[in-house]
């Protein structure tokens, strides 16, 4: 079951459309459940909603796994430009994106503290940080990854899929440098071969690769998905669901 409703973000000043989905007997249950937080929360259960017109396919997922958890969509801006700075924890200088300045901190800070704690008194949840997780795809993918890690006290796991990460390398490993992180942190990181030019996946790979062996020395349980044939869509991510569901709520 899928419910819809608008939630206001300050920092935008303007509503944000929350597509959360509950487990089918949510309403013949007394129980609580983890819940999940997701990035462009539009593309993840009806094709209908979905930007290009094809989801993740999350919903159908869901409603025939044997884990019970609520999923939390966040819809991005419709301004393509605002989401690129809501979604970018820094400030860097890109060949592709130009000159961005990141508010990601201030994104996933109205997350953490404005609406999680709705979300936990308006539904049947278990708010504590172990049944707490967060993912998103590429640019999303990156707000995941840091929110694992400057959030950690927060979030226990996460899934970063095809995450847009190379523009913010350097800053993403002084937050790996300087963090301090729970031994019990799950991240999935994903990318596949066809998501660019040969030197654009070998670059993504080695970095990718790269934030695994950091992350492994301060003790994170790490899982990587190589794709192959895998393309920057949701058609290829949905292929991806359940591998990362079943790493992250083992």
């Amino acid at each position: 079951m899928v419910i819809k409703f608008d939630y206001y973000f300050a920092d935008a000043g303007q509503n944000r459309r929350i597509h959360l989905y509950l487990p089918d007997d949510y309403s013949r249950s007394e129980e609580r459940y983890p819940v999940l937080y997701m990035f462009d929360g539009h593309n993840l259960y009806y094709d209908s909603d979905a930007t290009y017109g094809k989801a993740l396919g999350l919903r159908e997922f869901l409603d025939g796994w044997h884990k019970k958890l609520i999923v939390a969509g966040i819809e991005c801006s419709s301004d393509d430009v605002e989401r690129l700075h809501e979604y970018c924890p820094y400030h860097i200088q890109s060949r592709i994106y130009g000159d961005v300045h990141g508010r990601a901190d201030r994104t996933v800070r109205w997350i953490v503290e404005d609406l999680k704690p709705y979300i936990d008194q308006t539904y049947r949840t278990w708010p504590f940080r172990e049944a707490t997780a967060i993912a998103g795809y590429s640019n999303g993918g990156q707000i995941s990854l840091y929110s694992v890690l400057r959030y950690n006290h927060i979030f226990s796991k996460a899934a970063v899929i095809s995450p847009s990460i190379l523009p913010a390398m350097e800053p993403f490993k002084d937050e790996i440098a300087q963090g301090e992180f729970s031994p019990d942190t799950r991240i999935f990181f994903s990318w596949g071969s066809g998501e660019g030019d040969p030197d654009m996946v070998y670059h993504l790979s080695e970095s990718i690769r790269y934030l695994e062996k950091k992350l492994q020395e301060k003790q994170v349980q790490t899982y990587l998905y190589f794709q192959e044939g895998g393309c920057h869509n949701e058609g290829s991510w949905e292929i991806q669901v359940p591998t990362w569901m079943r790493f992250l709520w083992l």
